[in-house]
């Protein structure tokens, strides 16, 4: 396998990573700013009132997403696997 090959395969399982994680990440930054917020607003200043909502929303955001994430990982992986013939020569 030659090096600019090797380092185009890293740099898009890299970014493939990033684009997956992305939505579940987004979702709980958006949960964390708006539950602080509220926490703001009632003066309610309770430090673990933030995780019950994260997990919740964040869970859900999996479940939903989940069939992209896969076929996204599977298109990934499948091109992977037809090039390894090919990274002999």
């Amino acid at each position: 396998m030659s090096g600019p090959l090797a380092i185009d395969y890293i740099r898009h399982a890299i970014y493939l990573a990033l684009l997956v994680a992305a939505p579940l990440l987004l979702t709980a930054l958006v949960i964390g700013v708006i539950v602080s917020l509220i926490q703001a607003v009632t003066q309610l200043q309770e430090q673990t009132l933030t995780f019950i909502p994260k997990l919740i929303a964040v869970t859900g955001m999996f479940i939903f997403l989940l069939p992209w994430m896969l076929s996204q990982l599977t298109s990934y992986l499948s091109a992977v696997l037809r090039s390894l013939p090919t990274l002999g020569h």
